[in-house]
């Protein structure tokens, strides 16, 4: 039964997030949400930019405490990954990805306004070339307390400090590059939304230790998932409904919001009243994750 239960996890894990497209080359957290905070800010309105902060570690400083270690572990657990809330209790942190890139620039409008109707919040990992393909969504996104901004990487690659992939997608291939893919889309969202934020999470959510360890360093919570809930947005509405309605509490659940045509809105619009009769509560990862 174990052994099942853990082929079924490994095949969802296998397609989870396919949707985000191949990368391009190189070219936060709001507060707590209530009904009423919803859609506070105005339509395309970006906050006021501010001058970037220092970083906790400088590029240098990272290839040299790193550049010489190997890794010995792969995938989207391993240490130093969060992946789930550290609880029993009946709550959910629903985080949406928004990949960017050639075959993931969408907007979901149907899914993001049904978490503003319902008052749902929810955790936003946004790669840059997302951030790039739709400003205007991006500016109301993040003014509003609902939502909480998290960053989703520059080119949208996996972390590895050797260049390993990740359904076809070429990781970083340093420390150095494990830096850049971080910090670069992390400066652009503290001078956008005017706050660092806290979370980050690699291009398909696959990462090494070495460089699990690097994003600690910097000062960010590496954030993987417990639960697919999309299969990458590839799934029906109703497998989007079937599996996140049986996630436990303290689930950490991953769907998209870069794919408007796929079945994540609707099998979310059906999860959520479900779970909210049944006694669970939706948080962001802020509210949960100290």
């Amino acid at each position: 039964m174990i052994a099942s239960r853990r082929a079924v996890l490994a095949a969802l894990a296998a397609g989870a997030l396919t949707a985000c497209g191949r990368p391009g080359r190189l070219a936060g957290g709001g507060r707590a949400a209530s009904a009423a905070a919803a859609g506070s800010g105005a339509p395309g309105t970006v906050p006021p930019a501010v001058p970037p902060a220092a970083p906790v570690l400088t590029r240098a400083q990272v290839v040299a405490r790193y550049g010489h270690l190997g890794p010995h572990t792969w995938g989207v657990g391993g240490p130093g990954v969060v992946r789930d809330l550290h609880t029993s209790r009946r709550v959910i942190a629903l985080t949406f990805d928004a990949c960017g890139g050639p075959g993931g620039s969408g907007y979901d409008r149907a899914l993001i306004g049904f978490l503003r109707r319902r008052a749902v919040p929810a955790t936003l990992f946004l790669n840059s070339r997302w951030i790039d393909a739709n400003p205007a969504p991006f500016g109301r996104l993040a003014a509003e307390p609902l939502f909480e901004i998290a960053n989703h990487g520059t080119r949208h690659l996996p972390l590895s400090v050797t260049g390993r992939s990740a359904y076809g997608i070429g990781g970083t291939r340093d420390a150095g590059e494990v830096y850049d893919e971080v910090a670069t889309n992390q400066a652009r969202l503290r001078r956008l939304v005017g706050v660092p934020p806290r979370f980050f999470r690699a291009g398909t959510a696959y990462c090494d230790d070495v460089a699990a360890r690097i994003v600690t360093a910097m000062g960010d919570r590496l954030v993987s998932f417990s639960v697919n809930g999309d299969g990458g947005a590839t799934f029906t509405p109703g497998q989007v409904r079937s599996t996140v309605t049986t996630a436990p509490g303290g689930s950490i659940v991953i769907c998209h919001m870069n794919h408007p045509g796929s079945g994540t809105a609707q099998g979310i619009a059906a999860a959520v009243p479900y779970l909210l009769a049944r006694g669970y509560r939706f948080v962001r990862l802020s509210d949960e994750l100290r």
